[in-house]
């Protein structure tokens, strides 16, 4: 009988080895306060051209955007892994 193909197999422990999505356990909302920290609010508004950076900014009202408008989520998201 030969030997299964799942011999010396085990199960991937713990998140090492896991996703390789750079944005893997990453939020929204991590990727925004870490923008901001970073370039303030005036930064964040020019190098993406977003009204919501731009006009009385705030975290919950630029995720609300955010995450009903995919083509913006996307700029944040480049953004952030640019940014790293």
């Amino acid at each position: 009988m030969s030997e299964s193909p799942w011999a010396g197999w085990k199960p991937k422990t713990g998140s090492t080895g896991g996703s390789k999505d750079p944005l893997h356990g990453v939020t929204l909302q991590m990727m925004l306060t870490q923008l901001v920290e970073k370039y303030g609010w005036e930064e964040l508004g020019r190098r993406i051209k977003i009204k919501c950076f731009t006009t009385d900014p705030s975290i919950a009202s630029s995720l609300k955007f955010l995450r009903k408008t995919a083509w913006a989520r996307q700029k944040v998201e480049n953004l952030y892994l640019r940014s790293k």
